[in-house]
């Protein structure tokens, strides 16, 4: 009688597994639409400068332009309203649509990182089933699409390495850095990892410098229209955005607990408006860094509670939900048992990548990659938000474009498992196969 490991090692692998798989991908997160929502907070703002700017009045807030909130997603649904109407549903659609490419990247780019169809599969199965990734379709929010075209950028420079592919990878990242301001970081972190698993020459060096300089020259063309019509509007130059003041000071003031503390004293006494937005922007960074330089030592007690908050807690995606008190209370029982089994899950996926990390690291893994291997990017993505909140605040609804890189590296965990244990079984001993 076979092991249960080895049936599920057998199963993953019959052609009709991944159709399967794909099938309860989508249908998980087509499910969840049926669920009536009411956009709230971010996303009922994203919404609203959707319709005007699908409406011709502008990227604005009360008539006055702005540039508070990145313009990536409102540019996404305003095309979705120009089409079919101020539709919640078409955008919820379309979060569908991107959902379905992203575990599409997820299953290939699991097999260039490990080398392993079995574990691409699992690792797209593990994602496919998580409530979380699941809860996020149908609001408002950026994460659905940002995850996409990170896991895009991705897919592009290390699946397809090709002068067209950079090109359109660089294409992708200058969108995403409009969605996420931040995101000109990833591309160094991707062609770092290139420079570890090639052969350490000077030729090779070159060349990963040359292509990262090139994509970020490339995504910076995308930005520049935009950051070029807010200095037209505030004549100062605005990269993306008018809110990293803010930002880092409600992360960064007496009443900060590592998460995003909007009620301290610092951050309300700031005279808030659209159209000083530049000015509150400036303010609460002076604000913010002043009192960093004036508590050096809080500063640092606040780094692991920031990153705390970061990978700590997951779920989130329920608090939008919360939106229709209502429905809500009716069924709020069944609310709270999918976060808490939600928070279990995380829990584990979470102990898997750092310990597939240790294994991959001390090679202790018979099934392992090459040392330095692409197996090292969901690291360095991971670092990249632990990064960001450390200095501005830690919140958890940031880890979510990991995610599928987290599922990807579990994937190969379980699928090293059980080949071990298919290994032992079958009298070899320890001269365990390739995944």
């Amino acid at each position: 009688m076979m092991k249960p490991q080895n049936v599920l090692l057998a199963w993953l692998l019959k052609p009709g597994t991944l159709p399967l798989i794909f099938l309860i991908f989508a249908l998980a997160r087509a499910a969840v639409l049926l669920v009536p929502i009411t956009p709230i907070s971010d996303a009922l703002w994203y919404v609203g400068a959707a319709a005007r700017l699908s409406q011709g009045e502008g990227y604005s807030e009360g008539g006055i332009a702005t540039a508070y909130w990145p313009p990536g997603w409102p540019i996404v649904l305003a095309l979705i309203f120009k089409t079919f109407g101020v539709s919640i549903l078409a955008a919820q659609l379309f979060n569908l649509a991107c959902s379905v490419l992203a575990g599409w990247l997820t299953l290939d780019l699991g097999r260039h990182l490990f080398h392993s169809e079995a574990a691409a599969r699992l690792g797209l199965l593990l994602l496919a089933i998580y409530p979380n990734s699941i809860g996020y379709v149908p609001l408002m929010l950026t994460e659905v699409l940002y995850t996409t075209l990170l896991l895009a950028g991705c897919w592009l420079l290390i699946a397809r390495q090709s002068p067209a592919s950079r090109v359109l990878a660089g294409v992708i990242f200058g969108f995403a850095t409009l969605t996420k301001a931040q995101s000109l970081l990833v591309i160094p972190m991707i062609f770092g990892v290139a420079v570890l698993r090639s052969p350490m020459t000077i030729r090779h060096v070159a060349s990963s410098v040359t292509h990262a300089i090139t994509v970020i020259l490339l995504a910076l063309l995308v930005v520049a229209p935009w950051s070029y019509r807010n200095y037209q509007v505030f004549g100062e130059w605005v990269f993306v955005s008018t809110n990293g003041g803010l930002t880092l000071l409600t992360g960064n003031n007496p009443s900060a607990r590592g998460g995003y503390s909007e009620k301290d004293p610092l951050v309300t006494g700031i005279n808030r408006s659209v159209s000083a937005q530049l000015e509150v922007d400036k303010e609460a960074r002076r604000l913010a860094k002043e009192w960093i330089k004036e508590n050096p030592g809080r500063f640092m007690e606040l780094i692991p509670l920031k990153t705390f908050r970061l990978w700590g807690p997951d779920g989130e995606s329920e608090w939008s939900f919360q939106a229709d008190h209502e429905r809500y209370a009716a069924h709020a029982l069944w609310f709270r048992a999918v976060r808490y089994a939600n928070q279990v899950y995380y829990i584990s996926l979470m102990s898997g990548f750092l310990w597939a990390g240790f294994l991959l690291l001390s090679r202790k893994a018979k099934l392992t990659p090459p040392r330095f291997d692409w197996w090292l990017l969901p690291y360095t993505l991971a670092l990249y938000p632990t990064l960001i909140a450390m200095v501005f605040s830690g919140q958890s609804r940031f880890h979510y474009p990991v995610m599928p890189f987290v599922t990807m590296t579990c994937g190969w965990l379980l699928t090293h498992w059980m080949m071990k244990q298919q290994a032992y079984g079958s009298g070899q001993g320890r001269q365990v196969i390739q995944a």
